[in-house]
């Protein structure tokens, strides 16, 4: 399918503004016909959504839907740089997750950027994952999500 900006109307979703990088980096990088997106956090309106540990100061479910607005940025990267319509395929996530000590949770927040994939994108949104805990993210975000796609 390359007509995933109808898909996007259908759902709809509106892709958000490209997150100015954090320091010395791009929001996203072509090499061949693959897209690597830097890491994105939950920004939205130029803020941080929320700030904390999950399984602490942010729920799991919060944290899921922050782990969405994660992908939406990364979304918004790939198509300033190549167009949303070129995506061919969802090839891997990497979900960060500011967690809380005893939280083992990842791959459930996680989820809120992999189920974004497949509302949008339906099989071309199947893709590999990793879900990390980790002590501590940029800012204090609670999520992080980077993403690879083939491109056309």
């Amino acid at each position: 399918m390359s007509g995933w900006s109808e898909r996007l109307d259908e759902l709809g979703i509106a892709l958000p503004e490209v997150v100015a990088p954090l320091a010395a980096y791009v929001p996203a990088v072509r090499t061949g016909n693959l897209v690597y997106t830097a890491g994105q956090l939950p920004i939205s309106n130029g803020e941080l959504a929320a700030t904390g540990k999950v399984g602490a100061e942010v729920s799991a479910e919060d944290a899921k839907h922050l782990a969405r607005r994660c992908a939406l940025n990364a979304l918004a990267a790939v198509d300033a740089l190549v167009g949303i319509d070129s995506v061919v395929k969802v090839v891997k996530v990497v979900g960060f997750v500011a967690s809380a000590p005893g939280f083992d949770g990842q791959p459930g927040v996680v989820n809120g950027a992999s189920e974004l994939f497949g509302e949008v994108f339906g099989e071309a949104g199947a893709h590999a994952r990793s879900a990390v805990g980790v002590s501590e993210l940029p800012r204090n975000a609670p999520v992080e999500v980077e993403v690879i796609v083939e491109v056309s």
